[in-house]
This record gives C-alpha cells, structure tokens and sequence, in this order.
C-alpha cells in the first residue's frame, strides 16, 4: 500500500490541513515502457496555492479529489522501461504519492554525487532556474546597480541576492524577522536588509538602505511592500514579478496603489513571468549555477520536514514564513 495526498476541498483564504485527504492505495504492477518510484523529497511552494482555485491562469487548476501534484525526486525501484534503471534518481512534476508507477515522460535524472538529492528541487531545480532566469532575462543587472529583493530568505529571493552579488550589485534584501535580516547579511552575503515587521515606515527604510535608489527589484511578494517600492525606483529600472505570496490568501481584491505613474515618470518596465517561459534556456542556466556552486559562489538553505503526511502543513507554513530557503518534504 501508499499512501496520495488529495485536494479534498478548494481553501478559503488560508488553506488548512483539512482541505487535504490522505488515502492508502494499491500500488499496480508495472507493464512494458514503466517504472515505478519511489518518493524521496517534495517540493511545496507558494504557486501552488493558486491551482488550488478553480480559475483560468497559465497552467490547469488542481481538481477535487485529485492528487496535489509538485516538484519531486524519486528513486527508480522497478523498471521494465530501457531509459532508466534501478536505481536511478529522478526529478520531475509529479503526484504526491509515496509510490507510483509513470512511463517516465518528462522525467530528468540526477546524479546524487553531485549535489544532495534536495537540492535538485533548490538551487539546481526550479527555485535556481526561476531566480536566475527572471533575474538576468527581465532584471538585465548591470555592475555597481541596486539590487532589492522582497521575499529574500525565501528560496527564490536569497538565491536572486547572490546571484546579484556575483554579477557585481548592491544587493538589499527584505524579510520578515531579525534572524532572517541577519541571515541575509551573514550567510548568503546581502550589504543590507529590513525586517518588514518592526519597520513603521517601508518607504523611508527602503530609501536608507537604498541611498542610490532601486535599479532592479525582484518581487516575490506584492502587497504594500511592493507599493512602497515604488516611490524609490531609479529612471529606467526594471521590476521582475515574480510572485506575490502576500495576497495569495486574500478572498477580496486587495487594495493597491496605481503604479502606472512611478512606471511613466521612471520609463520604468515591470514585468511578471513564469520560469516555463524561459525553458529553452533552462540547460544553460543549470551549467550556471551548476558551476557557481562549485565554485563555492552559491549558497543554499534548506528547510526539511520530515514524513510524507507533514506535507499539507509544510505548505501551509509557506505562508505563515516558517521556511529558510528551499521547504522540502523528506519522506
């Protein structure tokens, strides 16, 4: 038996635990052509929360009764499918099961000698790829610009910021407590931070640790965080959306400031995006931050939960920042 994490009911606002149900299944045989996994590391992350509503929008919403699907790294137990073998580690979008049985379509694998399996989810997975990718491709950062980041001891966020300090930047950051502004500064190298909580007055402190205004802003975030942003971008910076954590959970429209007059009087460009936008560039941007690593350039923080039916409140802790970097589900 396995069990499978269902969507069970569709949340409002903050989601809870009981709008997922876990269920033992059979796991079947393999045929000709499939493997069957099993599940070590899950992916939560914050993009999830929308395809848990039943609107239109870039990629199917979850359907009721469904299994939550996400980012996952797998060990191959059986195959009878000659592009994989036992033993191997893959990585890939997949239903959170503990055991399951695919025909391997869209399934990369992984080498565990070169990076800790989770990392695959991290810094070498989707979370790299997208702070990389919407960084360089929107941000087009320049040496000596202003880099702020919101979100920034999230997974994207502290990995944007040092990205843009091996590209040469400023690069502040914003969070939510003292431990993660320290966090910021010692471990993945910021030059300043502010904790949105203790902070009466985000625009004024946005300009102090900002003295030469924003050049590139990377939004996690949205919000009045990103509304007080505006008041301190440069001519011709470029904000890259890419995600707004602070209203996910909202079950009204939020209120917000009009921002097309920072964008005309700046001839500022802001800009959402997907990082499936960007996949032909995807190997490349793995060389990348393959090499940096390496080099010792990257850091990453990891926050693991242990047991594949912690899943649902890992998630849900997104929202509440109980995550330093990357959260993952070890199972």
């Amino acid at each position: 038996m396995s069990k499978t994490i269902l969507l069970d009911n569709r949340p409002e606002g903050m989601p809870k635990v009981s709008d997922f149900k876990i269920i033992d299944e059979t796991t079947p045989e393999i045929k000709s052509g499939e493997i069957l996994l099993k599940t070590n590391y899950i992916s939560v992350d914050p993009y999830l929360r929308g395809r848990m509503r039943d609107v239109k929008s870039y990629i199917p919403p979850f359907e009721l009764q469904q299994p939550i699907v996400s980012g996952i790294v797998a060990e191959v137990l059986e195959t009878k499918n000659s592009n994989f073998d036992k033993g191997d580690f893959v990585t890939g979008n997949l239903p959170w099961k503990e055991q399951q049985v695919t025909k391997g379509d869209g399934l990369m694998k992984v080498d565990a000698k070169k990076a800790p399996l989770s990392a695959y989810l991290g810094i070498l997975g989707m979370t790299g790829l997208t702070a990389y990718l919407g960084l360089t491709e929107i941000g087009k950062p320049k040496e000596g610009e202003t880099l702020l980041v919101s979100g920034a001891a999230g997974a994207v966020g502290s990995v944007v910021g040092q990205i843009g300090k091996i590209l040469g930047l400023r690069v502040v950051g914003i969070a939510g407590t003292d431990e993660k502004v320290a966090l910021l500064k010692s471990e993945f190298g910021f030059d300043d931070a502010i904790n949105y909580n203790s902070t009466e007055n985000m625009v004024k402190a946005i300009a102090e640790t900002c003295p030469n205004g924003v050049d590139v802003y990377f939004d996690n975030v949205g919000g009045n965080i990103s509304d007080a942003v505006l008041f301190n971008i440069n001519k011709k910076a470029r904000l890259v959306i890419c995600g707004a954590i602070s209203v996910y959970n909202e079950t009204e429209l939020p209120k917000s400031i009009s921002v097309q007059p920072f964008l005309i009087k700046n001839s500022a460009l802001m800009q959402g995006f997907i990082v499936f936008d960007y996949a032909d560039k995807y190997t490349d941007a793995m060389n990348q931050l393959g090499q940096w690593l390496g080099e010792g350039k990257l850091t990453y923080k990891e926050t693991i939960v242990e047991g594949f039916e912690a899943t649902p409140q890992a998630f849900i802790d997104l929202f509440k920042g109980k995550n330093k970097g990357k959260m993952i589900v070890k199972v």
